[in-house]
């Protein structure tokens, strides 16, 4: 099925953005080139955009600009962008995850001024611990510890991130196959986060 299409008059009525906002955007390439889709009409050339691409696009970029330079938001719209860097602040009014995971990420990895994308996914996965109710913090913490010191695999995706709990202790491991992993009736698998999903998810967001 063919993706509908909205004429540029309709798009800049139906948003309230100037034909100078647009172009500015598309310069700073918040608006992708190949969105731009020149046609023929009765009147002439016109130009279309995919309709549910750039009405999205926009939503993003004007509830961001408030926060964030045109130059910051291009970097997180980037495509497969995951060398960008956010403020703690900034991802915080992103409502993405709590503040209270932000403070305790700070604190099992002190001195950081930034987040990368990686610390991203990291925060998520330490949000998602703790509003389970199943890990406590030092399970958390031991897990954003972990995926820190292999920050390399994490890069290469294909990757699960897996929390096993035997006895009373917890360990930590990154597993290409969790669905074919096996463990003893005594261990228990607390979590199994597939990191290159989420990663996808968090891409997904800023896109």
């Amino acid at each position: 099925m063919e993706e509908q299409l909205i004429s540029k008059k309709d798009l800049l009525e139906l948003t309230g953005i100037s034909y100078g906002q647009l172009y500015r955007w598309k310069r700073k390439n918040l608006i992708p080139e190949d969105w731009f889709v020149r046609k023929s009409t009765f009147t002439g050339q016109e130009t279309f955009f995919p309709k549910s691409q750039i009405l999205g696009r926009i939503s993003k970029i004007q509830n961001m600009k408030e926060d964030l330079s045109l130059d910051d938001i291009a970097d997180l719209l980037a495509p497969g962008q995951t060398d960008f860097a956010i403020l703690p602040e900034e991802l915080l009014k992103r409502n993405w995850v709590s503040e209270a995971s932000v403070q305790r990420y700070l604190e099992f990895l002190p001195g950081k001024s930034s987040f990368s994308f990686f610390d991203i996914v990291f925060i998520s996965i330490l949000n998602q611990l703790l509003l389970s109710g199943d890990v406590h913090i030092q399970e958390g913490k031991m897990a954003v510890e972990f995926l820190d010191r292999h920050l390399e695999l994490v890069k290469e995706g294909r990757y699960s991130l897996v929390l096993s709990r035997k006895m009373g202790v917890t360990s930590c491991f990154l597993i290409k196959n969790p669905e074919a992993m096996a463990a003893d009736s005594e261990t228990k698998i607390v979590v199994n986060v597939d990191l290159e999903k989420l990663g996808e998810s968090i891409k997904n967001k800023i896109q």
